[in-house]
């Protein structure tokens, strides 16, 4: 199988290859011997101190070299270097933490999360270990997990509470030109921007130094706390770790509490209370906001196996496929769809089937969550154009596009799956587009039912290629009218969808690692705010920095676990970016992280299945708060639009562009929060109008998905599936 991108772009990509001529410094952000720290390694420390706290503070109940502890639900991201509650316990109150207590809420078949930050301000604390493997609630129902270690970790069955150990990589530079520009400071995530007036202008004499979040280490990879129990934390540092709590489809509603416990060399030292409420409703399996993401197979397989393309039908090939499997599972755990590469409907039976019955998403296969049974509910044919015959008629397009219709059709999964053939990547050569789409609208057999879908801009897409049934448009702004009208003319047709993709301030939050941690929970609610059908990211094992170098340059293949720069280039050191060159992006393309990486073996974990980023977790968050907006609509639209329009008052373009005539450009800040209290205040009374409802219903009634009047989620085939 040729891969997804590189054999479509390779040519035009030649020149730009000797551009970079810089490579990134190697900096060593972590220990290289990431899996197991020895027991017994730990350096001999001074007696700590015994830390008195005052009143309505926790302390430790033993002396500790953790001096304080505290909590946010995420959505603050910490720098490993910031002692917040060090220099001001009270900063820290949020609303998740008190001072004495982590307070969480949530519905039934919810992810919750927590992020938990140990400081060590003066001395390091070795031998650190972290745990909390219950809660109990009403009438002795529990929420637990049990211990596990390897793979194990890839079975979630009885593992409804998790805790990953979370690792940093430094922003060395800014990730200017694909998810924001610098010519208004406004732009820039809001912890990386240098002073500026008013008009997003930086002050004269400011620079990369004047920047907060310059050459700071960001959280973004959440390791398995096993992994890495028991930890150190360097003096001077925080360390975080982040906890998912799954609420169970039959967990009683009422108040959950437990204890996270903090022990350093086998002694607890902190006692940190837990209370989850749960509440009296549940979440459905298939999203409301719906999403796709490519996996890139043949990158995963060169981390992993060390071998791209394994033969069909060998031992390798299996494991390949095994290994794309528990990718597919852990994003169904966040909620989110995977697409790849097979283009081969001879390959389905074996690869696809049981993605598609939700076959794969059972205890049988070691599942357990969100989404138990339920299908991937989307597949790309051809993806990136990486379809066989486009150098054929449209007999061609006959002939091969009515097996992969008579394949869907001969399993018909419960699932309701979106199907489409991937026609182009970003091209301008529309009347092309438009002939490919007019072949499949004309198909006289069972193909004519197959979708046709391309990124392209949806103005453009509407003037230009009228056949094409889902034009996937860059996350971006624009002139308003134009883009909402075309807007009004897809979303009103059943026939047709309307995708975006990526991430581009100000328009919507971005992918990169820098940007604020509501980015992504933000994405989401601007997808539903605008009637976005599916959104789309274009790669989560973006591990080979090929678009920039090709394959054979040993610098394509990037160090994940201590470079955060995964896209572009660096070639200079600039005075106001840091780290800079063509498309420097980070993160880019990077939401899984490998547990078994053979190009660099002492990152290694030696697992086969993939770490979670934290942007993949902040993603989740936003899905699942549409979920809320999608039951509440039902019951109280009208209230619903507005906590949308205080939440997220613009979005996308919905900005419109400062010159009509150049509409390139847009002088504005991100109209939504950066405080995730903000975005949790709206969903508690979200939960209010849900929960307030549901008290009042029998069992056996069902919400409708879509209000008769007032706020309406515009998202189609999902009627029939918003209480699954």
């Amino acid at each position: 199988m040729k891969h997804l991108v590189g054999t479509l772009i390779a040519l035009f990509l030649l020149p730009f290859l000797a551009g970079c001529a810089g490579s990134p410094r190697t900096v060593t952000l972590e220990p290289t011997s990431a899996p197991q720290p020895s027991r017994t390694s730990a350096p001999a420390l001074p007696p700590p101190p015994t830390r008195l706290a005052p009143a309505g503070q926790l302390a430790p109940i033993a002396p500790s070299h953790v001096a304080q502890v505290w909590a946010n639900e995420g959505g603050d991201k910490v720098t490993r270097d910031e002692l917040r509650a060090t220099n001001d316990p009270n900063a820290v109150r949020n609303s998740v933490w008190d001072g004495t207590r982590i307070s969480l809420f949530g519905a039934r078949n919810e992810v919750v999360a927590f992020n938990l930050v140990l400081e060590a301000p003066t001395t390091p604390a070795a031998d650190t270990n972290v745990s909390l493997m219950s809660l109990t609630g009403p009438k002795g129902a529990s929420i637990t997990t049990v211990p596990a270690s390897g793979d194990g970790v890839f079975n979630y069955v009885g593992r409804n509470i998790e805790l990953f150990f979370v690792r940093y990589l430094q922003i060395r530079g800014l990730s200017v030109d694909l998810a924001y520009d610098d010519y208004d400071e406004r732009h820039i995530p809001e912890r990386c921007r240098r002073p500026h007036n008013d008009d997003g202008e930086p002050l004269t004499g400011t620079g990369w130094d004047d920047r907060p979040c310059h050459d700071k280490l960001y959280p973004d990879i959440a390791a398995p706390l096993e992994y890495h129990a028991p930890f150190a934390i360097p003096a001077g540092t925080n360390q975080s770790i982040w906890g998912d709590i799954y609420i169970p489809r039959t967990a009683p509603a009422g108040v959950y509490s437990g204890t996270i416990d903090i022990t350093e060399s086998g002694t607890t030292t902190w006692r940190i209370p837990i209370r989850l409420r749960v509440r009296d409703f549940t979440l459905p399996d298939l999203p409301s906001a719906r999403t796709m993401l490519v996996y890139a197979s043949e990158n995963a397989n060169d981390r992993y196996l060390g071998e791209q393309y394994p033969e069909p039908g060998t031992a390798v090939y299996t494991q390949s496929l095994e290994l794309a499997d528990r990718h597919f599972q852990l994003a169904h755990r966040h909620k989110i769809s995977l697409i790849d590469g097979v283009e081969e409907v001879e390959q389905m039976d074996e690869a696809w089937t049981d993605r598609l019955s939700g076959g794969l998403f059972t205890s049988a296969e070691g599942y357990d969550g969100v989404g138990v049974g339920v299908g991937n509910n989307v597949y790309s044919v051809g993806t990136y154009g990486s379809w066989s015959w486009q150098g054929g008629g449209e007999a061609d397009m006959w002939a091969n596009t009515d097996p992969w219709v008579n394949w869907f059709q001969a399993h018909a999964f419960a699932t309701p799956t979106e199907v489409f053939l991937y026609l182009v990547d970003e091209s301008d050569d529309c009347p092309q587009i438009e002939q490919w789409s007019q072949w499949m609208d004309n198909n006289p057999g069972p193909g004519r039912s197959l979708m046709s879908m391309a990124t392209i801009d949806l103005p453009a897409a509407a003037a230009e290629t009228p056949s094409l049934d889902v034009p996937t448009s860059l996350s971006q702004f624009g002139l308003t009218d134009v883009w909402q009208t075309a807007v009004d003319a897809y979303t009103s047709d059943p026939a047709k969808r309307f995708y975006m993709y990526n991430g581009t301030r100000p328009a919507s939050g971005s992918f990169a690692i820098e940007d604020d941690g509501v980015a992504l929970r933000e994405l989401a609610w601007g997808q539903v705010k605008k009637g976005v059908d599916r959104w789309f990211y274009w790669e989560s094992t973006y591990y080979v920095n090929y678009q920039r170098y090709g394959y054979d340059e040993p610098k394509a293949y990037i160090n994940l676990f201590q470079q955060a720069q995964t896209y572009g280039c660096y070639e200079r050191d600039d005075d106001s970016l840091g780290q800079a060159g063509w498309n420097y992006f980070n993160g880019d393309g990077v939401l899984f992280y490998p547990g078994t990486d053979t190009r660099y073996p002492q990152e290694s974990y030696g697992v086969m299945g993939p770490l979670a980023s934290l942007r993949l977790k902040h993603w989740r968050r936003g899905i699942q708060d549409v979920d809320y907006l999608t039951l509440a609509a039902a019951i109280n639209p009208t209230r619903t639009a507005e906590i949308v329009d205080e939440v997220v008052p613009t979005v996308l373009w919905e900005y419109g562009v400062t010159d009509p005539e150049d509409p390139t450009w847009v002088l504005t800040d991100i109209s939504w929060s950066t405080d995730p209290d903000d975005w949790e205040a709206a969903r508690a009374e979200l939960a209010d109008i849900i929960e307030g409802s549901y008290a009042s219903l029998s069992p056996r009634v069902h919400l409708p998905l879509v209000a008769s009047e007032g706020y309406a989620l515009p998202n189609k085939a999902l009627v029939d599936t918003a209480n699954r």
